[in-house]
């Protein structure tokens, strides 16, 4: 008497193994985006290492309380963004309610928050640099200036990138004729880059503004 044995198909197998395309990308993407900003890193404080007499006269004047209050923004943006990655996976793409019940808001609303957090992010960013051009801090005034400007300008422009990505997205969920998971994932990925931008901020802020 034989026993009869159940194989699993190929195509079943296939299916549980096979890796989402989507996030495999995502994750290479940002491991490339970690290596640049940790050049970009390694410049600064090899700069710092080899001049730190022009860090202890231009740090003097960095505006320390605008950046932390700019700082607590761009956070408190990443939280933003996730509640609008909630409502993207439960397929809510806007509000259902009056604009004013925020537990009825749905992926929109939350996203064009986070995106208002981050251009008040960029505005203040760019708000600090005329002070310090017009203090005589310049990219080409010293080792400091090309230091400063260059790691927080790139940031700058990588937080950009992310806003234009989020009107990329609401306009997709208002354009879509049904909101499903292939909509619900591009939110996701564009959470994914926001929150490393936000990660890579900290890091910079505790950098440049307190290791003086």
């Amino acid at each position: 008497m034989t026993t009869a044995t159940h194989t699993p198909s190929k195509s079943a197998h296939t299916t549980l193994n096979r890796p989402n395309a989507v996030a495999v990308g995502t994750v290479v993407w940002l491991a490339s985006e970690l290596m640049f900003f940790a050049g970009l890193f390694a410049m600064y404080f090899t700069l710092r290492a080899s001049r730190p007499d022009i860090w202890a006269e231009n740090t003097e004047h960095l505006a320390v309380p605008l950046a932390t209050v700019n700082t607590i923004v761009l956070v408190l943006s990443s939280v933003t963004c996730q509640f609008g990655v909630f409502k993207a996976e439960q397929l809510k793409p806007r509000r259902t309610g009056s604009l004013f019940n925020v537990k009825e808001w749905g992926m929109v609303e939350w996203f064009l928050l986070t995106f208002l957090m981050g251009a008040f992010f960029v505005s203040m960013q760019v708000y600090e640099y005329a002070n310090l051009v017009a203090e005589g801090v310049t990219i080409a005034h010293s080792a400091y200036g090309s230091a400063f400007y260059i790691t927080t300008g790139f940031h700058a422009i990588h937080v950009t990138g992310g806003l234009i990505a989020f009107l990329f997205i609401i306009g997709r969920a208002y354009a879509a004729k049904r909101f499903g998971h292939y909509e619900a994932t591009s939110a996701i990925v564009v959470s994914y880059y926001w929150h490393f931008v936000d990660v890579v901020w900290i890091v910079l802020f505790a950098v440049v503004y307190f290791l003086k």
